[in-house]
């Protein structure tokens, strides 16, 4: 789908590096970019998709305090599911994307677009926010995989 995820699959075998993905407003389509490339299985370890608050809760073990006082769309809740995939997952380099993709679910605060997507490498660990202008549902789902794909890249 993105030429870039073919060069980050092949950086990640060559450097030895392994991912794993945590996603909810994508709903799997991140994760369905990096096994679309053939090799993936050598670095690609684990996906989830957490689109409710109940499996953030759950499986993620978001604290619900988090999403009661932040937000599921937050970048305290962000920042918590790439923590936790991280050590779920054991792997080097974890990804993490929350956000409002549309049409519905919009507040003033946090329109449809606002998405807050997490990396961790090791210990270093950053949080992006991105307020998508296109507004479409599908277009704010291509625009946080475009976007997680540069940050891997970067991160690799």
């Amino acid at each position: 789908m993105f030429k870039i995820t073919k060069q980050i699959i092949g950086l990640l075998i060559k450097k030895k590096i392994t991912l794993s993905v945590a996603e909810s407003c994508t709903g799997g389509m991140l994760a369905g970019v990096i096994t679309g490339v053939s090799g993936a299985s050598k670095v690609f370890k684990f996906g989830i998709i957490t689109y409710s608050n109940q499996s953030k809760t759950k499986y993620l073990k978001v604290p619900l305090k988090i999403i009661k006082k932040h937000g599921a769309v937050s970048k305290q809740c962000c920042y918590s599911m790439v923590n936790n995939l991280s050590k779920i997952s054991k792997t080097k380099l974890n990804i993490a994307i929350t956000g409002i993709a549309g049409p519905k679910g919009a507040t003033k605060l946090k329109p449809v677009g606002l998405v807050y997507i997490g990396i961790k490498k090791n210990k270093r660990t950053e949080i992006s926010k991105y307020l998508f202008k296109n507004k479409s549902r599908e277009s704010v789902r291509i625009n946080s995989v475009k976007k997680s794909l540069q940050l891997i890249k970067k991160f690799i």
